[in-house]
């Protein structure tokens, strides 16, 4: 049976590894990093330090077994000094030079961001895609919030999941150095 509950501090590492595994075949993570080895390290930092604003990780479960995990931050959130030096320092290790294309995707995404508040959905998977478990994950944090929520699929397929909650495309990204098309999502 499925939960979805609010994610603690001993969930980093399950949240990690769900993230590693879902993102293991995707467009951008591979542009970032061609071979896969860093990415628990690079979700691990996300998680720990990048997006880890209290009570905004959400993480589902099946039969006690982690299936999947959100990361989101409120709206103004921003990282304090030691947040942003861990969480950076902590990519570099994981993504070696990836690191270099990880800069280059987030000024992109800034240059993207809209303006104003709004939530940020950062990360969003599944270890095992097609059982449900993002619209789950989706459902219980957007049924807890108000006012607007932003995110960037980086990948087509995943478009669709968004759309059904809301969010509509309002622009498309195609990162450089034979990079791959990502898509940006608002829902109002």
């Amino acid at each position: 049976m499925l939960e979805v509950r609010r994610a603690t501090a001993q969930d980093q590492t399950a949240i990690s590894r769900v993230l590693a595994t879902a993102f293991v075949a995707d467009p951008v993570v591979r542009w970032l990093m061609p071979k896969a080895g860093g990415d628990v390290q690079m979700f691990r930092a996300h998680a720990a330090h990048l997006h880890a604003a209290p009570g905004c990780a959400d993480i589902a479960l099946d039969d006690g077994q982690p299936v999947g995990a959100a990361l989101w931050d409120p709206p103004g959130h921003s990282l304090s000094l030691r947040q942003g030096l861990m969480g950076l320092s902590r990519l570099l290790l994981g993504m070696g030079s990836g690191f270099r294309r990880g800069v280059v995707l987030e000024r992109a995404f800034t240059r993207a961001r809209p303006a104003g508040q709004f939530w940020y959905l950062a990360q969003l998977g599944a270890s095992t895609p097609g059982r449900g478990v993002g619209s789950a994950l989706l459902e219980r944090r957007l049924a807890s919030i108000g006012g607007p929520a932003y995110t960037e699929s980086s990948n087509l397929r995943n478009v669709p999941l968004y759309q059904r909650f809301g969010f509509a495309v309002i622009q498309e990204i195609s990162l450089p150095e034979d990079g791959p098309t990502l898509w940006t999502m608002l829902r109002k």
